[in-house]
């Protein structure tokens, strides 16, 4: 069969070695950074099974529709929001998922980014190599507040840590943030806004999906203190769209960290945050290991692999008989 995956800009997948799952099919990888539909298109028609790299490109009913040969979208990662299900199972197209999700990576960015950025650690690095030695003093965490949106799995890791180097640790969510807060011992803010003002480090923790889409306003930006560190390492569109720029404009938040953009890959520094000066941005990289890239796709391609083989995978939709 012929296996598509398109994407992989990063030039990494070939480099695998769960790519040997998939020995004996056509393999065509695409590196294009965001082609037009057309080229996607072209890329895509032929192939009988397609492994998207997580979310980045969104297959719509239109795409879809131009995929006759199209049997299964096996998918990279637990998530298939990108993929529109109405139009598969219309086609017959069937959706497998993996159910490898590792909140280790996202948690350990999201330190990386807290740490540099409350240490400043790009503009110290660029200065030694300057010549010059810090003439102000860093700032501390010790007895301070990390305000956690969304107690997940992975803010849960991140609130641990906090709480290890003697913070404050406060959180805000849904019913099962909540609750896990209570169980973790941790406070809980009387509302968003209330998150949002004691923070002195705020971390963006929840989920993107229909309902959490534009979930930090640009009012609960305004509440943040003049001193305070946001950091988003979920997903950009949690934030309401312009909102952040804005914010860290008018200084509140003082800064912000993010790993997360709402068209990725940035290509030429073309994003707002690069042009300020009171944000540190990171290029997507919190999954970029190769571990987690084993596990994603070593899921993926087992599921594309069997369903080549006729053997049984975990159907995710309801795809219509073909024939």
């Amino acid at each position: 069969m012929i296996i598509s995956i398109p994407d992989d800009y990063h030039g990494l997948v070939a480099t695998l070695d769960c790519m040997r799952l998939l020995d004996g099919h056509d393999v065509r990888i695409h590196r294009e950074v965001a082609p037009p539909e057309a080229t996607l298109i072209r890329n895509l028609r032929d192939a009988d099974i397609i492994v998207p790299v997580r979310e980045r490109t969104r297959f719509t009913a239109a795409i879809i529709a131009k995929l006759p040969k199209l049997k299964l979208f096996s998918q990279t990662g637990r998530s298939f929001h990108h993929i529109d299900v109405s139009a598969c199972n219309a086609h017959g197209i069937a959706i497998t998922a993996g159910k490898h999700a590792s909140p280790y990576t996202v948690a350990e960015q999201t330190w990386a980014l807290i740490m540099a950025s409350v240490r400043d650690a790009a503009h110290e690095s660029d200065g030694m190599r300057k010549g010059l030695w810090r003439d102000r003093f860093n700032t501390g965490l010790h007895g301070k507040t990390l305000g956690v949106l969304g107690l997940g799995t992975i803010g849960g890791l991140v609130a641990q840590t906090g709480a290890s180097f003697g913070m404050r640790v406060l959180v805000w969510g849904r019913e099962n943030s909540l609750a896990a807060a209570c169980t973790a011992g941790y406070e809980t803010a009387s509302s968003q806004d209330d998150l949002f003002a004691q923070a002195d480090v705020l971390v963006i923790m929840a989920r993107l999906s229909k309902e959490t889409r534009g979930l930090v306003t640009a009012g609960n930006l305004q509440k943040m203190k003049p001193t305070a560190l946001l950091v988003n390492t979920a997903r950009a569109e949690l934030i309401e769209p312009g909102a952040l720029v804005a914010a860290l404009k008018a200084g509140r938040p003082g800064f912000a960290a993010t790993d997360v953009y709402e068209n990725e890959p940035v290509q030429h520094g073309d994003h707002a945050l690069l042009k300020l000066e009171n944000a540190l941005c990171t290029n997507h990289s919190a999954w970029l290991e190769r571990e987690t890239y084993e596990a994603y796709f070593g899921e993926a391609f087992a599921n594309a692999a069997a369903f080549a083989a006729g053997k049984p995978v975990e159907i995710r939709n309801q795809p219509k008989p073909k024939g």
